[in-house]
């Protein structure tokens, strides 16, 4: 069970050229405010990422005479499509990681409740499990798949 904090949105100095590290205490104003800058720039990326999806898809709308042509644009425009499925996805986990941010359940693994290292964070900032719980999940789903 993830640790439950009560945590108030303040604006925290972070330097620019700051990194979490395993030797300060885990999840600080610092390192919260860190992450939370990090996932809401992600955001922001992905949803420029859309929109573009989104006026590419707007402004195909091209009558192509030739079947091939038509095959290409049909899977041209389904791998758009999917993409932008999964970066809606990807918005909604972002969402999700942010609001453990703020009840303060952020950073803790969901079947543990241990700290998750600040490097695997920092590497995947919507991660919810730490390395050891990921990959004894990994390896039960290859277990069931086999």
């Amino acid at each position: 069970m993830a640790k439950k904090k009560s945590t108030t949105t303040k604006t925290v100095a972070v330097p620019n050229d700051y990194v979490p590290g395993d030797d300060e205490k885990f999840m600080n104003d610092r390192m919260r405010e860190y992450f939370r800058r990090k996932l809401l720039a992600w955001r922001e990326e992905i949803t420029a990422q859309t929109r573009g999806t989104v006026e590419y898809l707007q402004g195909e709308r091209v009558n192509h005479p030739d079947p091939t042509d038509v095959a290409t644009y049909n899977a041209d425009r389904q791998l758009e499509l999917r993409t932008k499925d999964r970066l809606r996805k990807l918005v909604r986990k972002i969402d999700s990681a942010m609001a453990r941010i703020e009840d303060g359940t952020y950073g803790y693994c969901e079947e543990t409740g241990d700290p998750i290292s600040p490097r695997r964070l920092d590497a995947r900032p919507i991660a919810t499990l730490s390395l050891e719980a990921q990959e004894m999940h990994e390896r039960g789903e290859r277990l069931r798949a086999g």
